[in-house]
């Protein structure tokens, strides 16, 4: 029996029905008709039934046509859908949407005493919990829900690992608190808080909070509009799909793409001018900065700790810097493609960045026009970056890339916060009171940085070596040398 992700198969298949219908002129006919072509068969593999299995496949298309699920009212036809998405002048936010149909409506995250308890004479659990919440009057351990905050110190205590905490997936992955069970019992984003990294996207196992794809909005401006398109693709893309990065430029060039530009190239103005401003900002005696380049880590800092905001640079992001070399030719219009599914919120408010669009995407876009990276020929870069400029996409890079500018102009102190989690938030609210830990801290809102991304093909394990082999390649130079680079 074939083993495989389902919430990502079901994803990606959508993605290809969708783009092979564009490519034929025949969405409105055809879309209609996906949920039963993907389902054919009479009994339910996943659900209750073949209805319910069709219904969730039918948000999934509402998502990947760009529209909010929690606005469909279960009547509007696909095809209707398919219209308004082809008329539609620019994608909107938010980015997130959650397929409450979908939604498996897990219990309340809560600590838990297993089978594996003991009754043991000790009781250690229960000495350790400091709000009385542990009943063992009779045998084995009990945990009242009502007097547990969820600290975890009778786990902890436990010497036979019978206590466990019982999470809900979505919830445990977001960093900032903004997914949690609505009234109906499904998930629900509240989009105040929301930072549209797509942790929840990854940590639900049943698909129910997806992306709003850009992927018709792209293809339109490109084959029915006949726009000229320029790709920006992140140094991440090393590892994500069978052939070299200099194979996709071809694979892209193919597809329609008039230019492909490298995002490192965009990194690297990044790098220069984050390093004169944390020159700058140190000489006048600020106690330190922040890197500014993780769309996540600015909205979680807008939206959770305003207090860090005055500590973070200034620097505009690669992706922009990347979007104004592009749009030096006024009729370019910007895709970024990367691994990062905040980039289309930062998009979506850049107006120099057009289209976002996923590693995620751009596989189902070869797969829908049978293009095998692999089988096409080489081709460079028109600009060529500093290896320091394609190591962004690593946690550590972007410190190691600014350390290298200031090359002892000041004393620097980087320190790289890899992933942020939900606790983070109150250590941050500390930073400005003197406890930060470095006087330049890298900021990254995914664990190993832009690889771990949401849009991502392959997992960051399967793909690090990749990434650091293509810095490699490049010149090991501080980003400030512009001498052997080509003019854009």
């Amino acid at each position: 029996m074939e083993i495989r992700d389902n919430a990502k198969y079901f994803r990606r298949e959508i993605l290809v029905r969708l783009i092979r219908s564009f490519l034929k002129n025949r969405l409105v006919l055809d879309v209609d008709k996906i949920p039963v072509e993907i389902l054919p068969m009479r009994q339910a593999a996943y659900r209750c039934c073949i209805y319910k299995e069709r219904a969730i496949l039918r948000t999934r298309c509402l998502a990947a046509l760009g529209f909010r699920v929690e606005e469909d009212d279960e009547v509007t036809p696909l095809s209707e859908y398919a219209r308004r998405a082809l008329k539609r002048e620019k994608p909107i936010p938010p980015v997130m949407t959650v397929l409450d149909i979908a939604c498996n409506e897990c219990v309340t995250s809560r600590y838990v005493v297993t089978e594996l308890c003991q009754s043991c004479l000790a009781r250690a659990c229960a000495l350790a919990c400091p709000f009385n919440a542990i009943d063992i009057s009779k045998g084995p351990a009990r945990i009242d829900p009502d007097k547990c905050k969820s600290c975890g110190k009778c786990k902890e205590a436990c010497p036979y690992q019978a206590i466990m905490k019982r999470v809900v997936p979505c919830e445990n992955a977001c960093p900032v608190g903004a997914i949690r069970r609505g009234t109906a019992g499904r998930a629900e984003i509240d989009f105040t808080k929301c930072v549209s990294c797509g942790q929840c996207m990854r940590a639900c196992p049943f698909g129910a909070v997806v992306e709003r794809s850009q992927i018709i909005d792209i293809l339109k401006a490109m084959l029915t509009d006949k726009k000229k398109m320029v790709a920006m693709l992140a140094p991440a893309i090393a590892g994500q799909f069978s052939g070299t990065v200099k194979q996709v430029i071809s694979a892209l060039r193919a597809i329609g793409f008039s230019s492909v530009i490298e995002v490192a190239v965009g990194a690297d103005i990044t790098t220069r001018n984050e390093a004169k401003e944390f020159i700058e900002r140190m000489e006048k005696g600020d106690a330190f900065m922040t890197t500014s380049c993780c769309p996540g880590y600015i909205e979680t800092v807008k939206r959770h700790v305003p207090e860090l905001k005055k500590f973070v640079s200034d620097t505009a992001t690669p992706m922009h810097y990347t979007a104004e070399l592009a749009k030096k030719d006024p009729q370019a219009v910007t895709v970024f493609i990367g691994p990062c599914v905040a980039k289309r919120y930062e998009g979506l408010n850049d107006p120099l960045i057009d289209f976002v669009m996923t590693f995620e995407e751009l596989d189902a876009l070869f797969e829908a026009t049978q293009i095998s990276v692999s089988d096409f020929t080489e081709a460079d870069f028109d600009v060529l970056p500093s290896a320091q400029g394609r190591g962004f996409a690593v946690t550590g890079g972007v410190a190691a890339a600014v350390n290298a500018v200031v090359n002892g102009r000041v004393e620097i102190k980087p320190v790289c916060i890899n992933g942020i989690k939900p606790a983070m938030l109150r250590l941050f609210k500390t930073y400005p009171n003197g406890k930060a830990p470095g006087n330049l801290i890298e900021m990254m809102t995914c664990e190993g940085g832009c690889i771990a991304g949401a849009g991502v093909v392959r997992p960051a394990k399967k793909t690090i070596k990749d990434v650091e082999k293509f810095a490699a390649e490049a010149q090991s130079i501080t980003p400030d040398e512009e001498k052997n680079r080509k003019p854009f």
